[in-house]
């Protein structure tokens, strides 16, 4: 199996578990400014060189002797599954993507036919959320009528093939506080080019595909999609402590136990 979804510095000091939705392309840009003093021109998620990625064949041998062998720090970044979730929502659902077209072709159609979504016009943004959670269920839960997609399928699943594969997370970080986060990762390892953290630009490659979220977070979840949402993420809320009841706290309620997550995700 390997380590899908995994990225490493091309000085080998840094490896990060990509989970879509968790400020992987502004982490992605931190990991290549700190080899080459500059950040990648475009999507970091289009680049085929100046970092390892495991989609990169000729990555593979050395990622694995990073990761497997523990040979440079390790970490990934979460995000509450609410927030992510409803982002996944406007950004692969009723966005247009960077090719101009919908997400995944037939898949937007499909949600309308079999769904009743809405994705155009002065749409109702909570009904339709609502009708993709049904849908986002599915997939999850009973792998019907497709499997999960990545951005909406659990962190914990992402998160897992790192450890089943062998390798272990020296730190986990949120998007929440993600400042924070990222320089105590930076703090670990020794880089060609030092970054400060607090001036760079964010790269939020989704942002502006599509509406803008017109309400707050918590308007969105009625009773029945606070049911849905704790049914496919419990395991991202009691792994990376988060309040399954109160979707308006969007920060962690809790330290992420390494050693409780390393074991819960060799299950």
């Amino acid at each position: 199996m390997g380590f899908p979804g995994t990225w490493m510095t091309e000085s080998e000091q840094l490896v990060y578990r990509v989970i879509p939705k968790c400020a992987c392309s502004t982490i992605g840009q931190i990991m290549y400014y700190s080899d080459h003093g500059k950040f990648y021109d475009g999507d970091i998620h289009d680049a085929t060189g100046g970092i390892h990625k495991w989609s990169i064949e000729s990555s593979q041998d050395k990622l694995t002797a990073a990761v497997a062998g523990n040979q440079a720090y390790t970490f990934t970044c979460v995000r509450n599954p609410y927030t992510r979730i409803l982002s996944a929502f406007f950004d692969k659902i009723c966005g247009i993507q960077r090719n101009g077209q919908r997400y995944r072709g037939k898949l937007v159609p499909l949600l309308v036919q079999k769904y009743g979504i809405e994705v155009e016009g002065d749409f109702d943004q909570i009904a339709s959320f609502r009708r993709f959670l049904l849908f986002a269920r599915d997939t999850v839960k009973f792998r019907k009528p497709m499997d999960p997609d990545i951005h909406w399928s659990g962190m914990a699943g992402h998160a897992s093939t790192l450890v089943t594969g062998g390798g272990h997370y020296d730190a986990i970080i949120s998007t929440e506080d993600f400042m924070t986060g990222m320089q105590k990762v930076m703090q670990n390892i020794e880089t060609k080019h030092s970054l400060d953290l607090t001036t760079m630009p964010r790269f939020n490659e989704s942002e502006g595909h599509g509406p803008k979220r017109m309400h707050l977070v918590e308007d969105y979840f009625d009773d029945l999609s606070l049911h849905l949402v704790n049914e496919i993420y419990h395991k991202d809320f009691e792994l990376f402590k988060y309040d399954r009841d109160n979707p308006a706290n969007k920060m962690p309620i809790g330290e992420i136990d390494l050693a409780e997550v390393r074991a819960k995700l060799k299950d």
